[in-house]
């Protein structure tokens, strides 16, 4: 992709909130379904959203956290196909945990457990950093310059 010249186009920004929420979600229930889905009799959005799944007392919570730090680092490689600029990915990494911020608000009401913050706050850290790196090692990288000779 060429960089030299910023477009705005709020069509391709509005794409790629979505399919970076969708990522996230998908990627978030895959993890969940592994790591909590053998531990519990049946899965449900409450995993997904409610504050008080996050917590440190019980193994199926810890699985809970392991799986949004999963979640986090598996965003990061999506920050890296989607997003593509390395200033960019703070920017979308702060809008998915936003959007998941007012979501679990209107599912279970504001989260009042430390946890929930420190888990939340360490993902999007997670995602934004390795996202940045990841992008920037990437916008590094030589360009490969063929040259044809004729030999005459």
């Amino acid at each position: 992709m060429f960089y030299g010249t910023l477009v705005w186009d709020p069509w391709l920004i509005v794409v790629q909130i979505v399919c970076l929420q969708c990522l996230y979600y998908l990627t978030l229930g895959f993890f969940l379904s592994i790591l909590v889905g053998t531990r519990v009799s049946r899965m449900s959005l409450v995993h997904f959203f409610d504050y008080a799944t996050l917590t440190i007392s019980t193994v199926t919570g810890w699985c809970v956290i392991a799986s949004f730090m999963l979640s986090a680092l598996a965003g990061a490689g999506y920050l890296l196909l989607l997003i593509e600029r390395a200033k960019k990915c703070l920017d979308f990494s702060a809008t998915v945990y936003i959007v998941h911020l007012f979501i679990c608000i209107f599912y279970g009401g504001w989260p009042s457990s430390i946890t929930w913050w420190v888990v939340n706050g360490t993902g999007i850290a997670v995602m934004a950093l390795l996202g940045e790196y990841l992008c920037i090692r990437r916008e590094l990288k030589e360009i490969p310059i063929t040259r044809f000779r004729s030999n005459v």
